[in-house]
């Protein structure tokens, strides 16, 4: 849902002008911030972010404004847009000369990154192509796609805590990453300032390869197999082309691409559970996955995660589809509520979009309808991918 150049939500003049969250997002719904404030560099994010906690207003951070779903009525606070751009090679005597170490700023477009990357021959992030947003969000949410995640290339981040108010080098392995989770997520507040990246440059500048294919979707699109490469532009514009057929390359003349994506994580559930399901029900075995806890935490209980009970402590788990369990629940492509300007994209049942005049309500309305539908047919609750801010589910 990356956009074509010229196609992204218009942000506000610098300043603090009023603006509906309609504009900064790529759902396209959401009503007025009661101030908006732009940092174009790490210094001004600094700033505005600690003058933010200091006079103890709300505040809401964005960056591309594709995981972000307002309600209505706005939101009552600062919005702080995140604008700080930059990408620099850091060198790294500890590290191998075919190893490339990105530092980039927070604000930088994710796809434009993924772009100048492939055409130097640097490999690790092809498969994020096409994903929508700002480096910053990118550990916030462990994004992933086709078999590949930040975490697989993450070395650190610069991280303003707002607990200690000061700047930190965070190493990935202080993020908890995990499936659409890290630390950040799961409420460490603060803000990201950068990310460092390690790829690999790949020798043959001509026609440099891919990281191996680890994706089946992706590998059927190539034509190869799991485990080998291919071409790194080739692989770009594979992925491409298979985030365009979801409606998610962002399109202001195509209304599947009015989203926030994929509006639900797959859920993760114990093998045993996995079992009761029907037997063409997709599932996928977590490679590496620890026996989960027996006990649930605060936090997964806010995020919508089932209470885990002391028998299924010990067990190993799977991974759900939600579209799978969303069609099976008889809810269809291009479905919409009587009335509702929200509706199932006609590409991809994992999408809840804006055709043109939905309001957050309508979002949130279908999204609850596909809640329940699934829970009542498979006992699975989905949890939502975006941020909702005054909305539930």
């Amino acid at each position: 849902m990356t956009a074509p150049a010229g196609s992204s939500p218009s942000p506000p003049a610098r300043g603090e002008t009023p603006v509906n969250l309609a504009e900064l997002t790529t759902m396209r719904v959401g009503g007025p911030a009661d101030r908006v404030l732009e940092a174009r560099s790490a210094e001004e994010l600094v700033r505005s972010a600690l003058g933010l906690w200091a006079e103890g207003e709300e505040w809401l951070l964005i960056g591309g404004g594709s995981n972000t779903i307002v309600c209505d009525e706005g939101f009552p606070g600062a919005v702080l847009l995140v604008r700080n751009e930059g990408v620099e090679r850091v060198v790294d005597p500890e590290l191998p000369e075919t190893t490339v170490r990105l530092r980039v700023q927070a604000g930088q477009d994710w796809d434009g990154l993924v772009a100048a990357c492939v055409e130097r021959g640097w490999s690790g992030i092809e498969a994020l192509s096409g994903i929508p947003g700002r480096a910053g969000a990118a550990p916030i949410q462990n994004i992933g796609a086709y078999g590949t995640e930040l975490g697989d290339v993450l070395h650190s981040i610069e991280f303003l805590d707002e607990a200690s108010g000061e700047v930190l080098r965070l190493p990935a392995s202080e993020l908890e990453l995990g499936y659409r989770h890290s630390s950040i997520k799961a409420g460490r507040a603060g803000v990201v300032l950068s990310i460092d990246l390690l790829l690999d440059a790949h020798p043959d500048q001509e026609n440099p390869m891919s990281a191996p294919v680890g994706y089946g979707q992706l590998a059927d699109a190539l034509g190869i197999t799991i485990g080998q490469r291919v071409s790194l532009r080739e692989l770009r514009r594979t992925v491409l082309r298979l985030r365009a057929s979801k409606g998610m390359v962002l399109d202001t003349g195509d209304h599947d691409s009015w989203s926030a994506g994929s509006f639900f994580t797959n859920p993760i559930v114990t093998e045993r559970f996995a079992r009761e399901l029907p037997a063409n029900a997709p599932r996928f075995p977590l490679a590496g996955d620890e026996p989960a806890p027996a006990v649930t935490t605060f936090e997964e209980l806010a995020a919508g995660l089932p209470l885990r009970l002391p028998e299924a402590a010990g067990e190993r788990r799977v991974k759900l589809s939600a579209a799978w369990l969303i069609e099976h629940a008889g809810i269809e492509k291009g479905f919409r509520l009587p009335g509702s300007g929200a509706a199932i994209s006609s590409k991809h049942t994992l999408a809840i979009t804006n055709r043109g005049a939905a309001t957050a309500a309508d979002v949130a309305q279908l999204a609850r309808y596909v809640v329940q539908r699934v829970q009542s047919e498979f006992g699975v609750i989905l949890v939502p991918e975006p941020n909702l801010y005054g909305l539930e589910l």
